[in-house]
């Protein structure tokens, strides 16, 4: 491959082989030209705009028994609550004094949480704030639960399919789970219209770079409107408290590959990325994301949404979360807003669908 430059192939492609795509992934050689071409696509679309999403993490229930995740069914020391209602509420009139026009309402699959209460909860919100985006992350559900939460006036949902690789898959999850079924989840998303995301962690236990390379290539096939990554990190009340957290410089050049794979795609800096360096949410904004999620969730439950340890943020209140963040943003040398920020489309003259 002497002369090839796979960032430049890349950028006028979207797309690579899987040799050179292993080549990209296992070598620093590339890093600072990837986040170049990264950025500057990102600000050919978006601009230097970084949409704030309002987090309001309602339950840490979990059903699940996922061996990487600290809210997992099995963990026994995990302090549990559920938000009311009229909390969830709360919550949201809070955001959108605050300026939040899209809220992320997340939860562990908790059955409390039947298909009813969830829908009533969507309405109300659609009801008060008729402006605002709504976006769920309950994880697998049924086609007719996401329609009836669709019907509600949920108009995102994100999913994480956490890997492509079944073999990969069968080593972070129980047998009750299944990555046929994640994956029929997210068409079904798809095909009833919402906005989708998904997304993987990078550096999970055993994952490979032929694993990675899956991801991307059934996020291509998917086709998402938002991509989240993040870190692996460990959690101390799971089966894989003993490995390590997943590496700063190999989740930045994967932000920059799915940045120059999915030009228009919304892409988080997350929180995990400030948990393993104290600037990693704006070395992942340098490095093609546009998107961050302060949290809206109560100060008293913060602590105990815990899927991994040494969690950031958990301490301020929601306009000190906001503050912290856009002063963090601009920083880096771009621009907080609070719209809807929906994403955005091809051959639609970049402007919001």
């Amino acid at each position: 491959m002497n002369g090839f430059d796979p960032v430049r192939e890349l950028d006028i492609r979207r797309d690579l082989s899987d040799a050179s795509l292993r080549l990209l992934l296992q070598s620093e050689q590339w890093d600072s030209s990837l986040a170049a071409a990264a950025d500057d696509k990102r600000r050919k679309i978006y601009g230097d705009e970084v949409y704030l999403r309002g987090l309001i993490e309602f339950s840490n229930f979990c059903k699940n028994n996922c061996y990487y995740c600290g809210i997992r069914a099995g963990n026994q020391n995990a302090v549990r609550y559920r938000l009311s209602k009229e909390e969830i509420l709360d919550c949201c009139t809070q955001g959108y004094d605050l300026g939040f026009r899209t809220f992320v309402l997340q939860s562990g699959e908790d059955p409390f949480f039947t298909d009813a209460l969830i829908c009533g909860i969507v309405s109300e919100i659609r009801v008060r704030f008729p402006d605002c985006a709504i976006t769920l992350s309950l994880g697998e559900k049924t086609r007719e639960s996401y329609k009836a939460y669709f019907d509600a006036g949920a108009n995102r949902y994100l999913l994480r399919h956490e890997t492509a690789d079944d073999t990969h898959y069968r080593k972070l999850h129980p047998e009750s789970m299944s990555l046929q079924n994640r994956k029929r989840c997210l068409y079904d998303l798809k095909e009833i219209g919402y906005q989708v995301g998904s997304g993987f962690m990078v550096g999970s236990p055993y994952q490979t770079a032929d694993c990675l390379i899956e991801d991307l290539r059934f996020l291509q096939a998917l086709g998402p409107d938002m991509i989240g990554i993040g870190p692996y990190i460990p959690h101390k009340e799971t089966p894989f408290a003993a490995f390590s957290s997943g590496s700063l410089s190999l989740t930045l050049r994967l932000i920059s590959i799915l940045r120059l794979l999915f030009p228009y795609a919304l892409i988080p800096s997350t929180t995990a990325l400030g948990t393993i360096h104290p600037q990693g949410r704006e070395l992942g904004l340098k490095a093609g994301a546009n998107v961050v999620m302060p949290n809206l969730s109560p100060v008293r439950v913060r602590k105990l949404y815990e899927l991994y340890e040494n969690k950031i943020c958990t301490g301020e209140e929601s306009a000190q979360c906001r503050g912290c963040l856009e002063q963090r943003i601009a920083a880096a040398g771009y621009r907080a807003v609070t719209a809807v920020g929906n994403v955005k489309k091809e051959k639609q003259n970049d402007d919001d669908c």
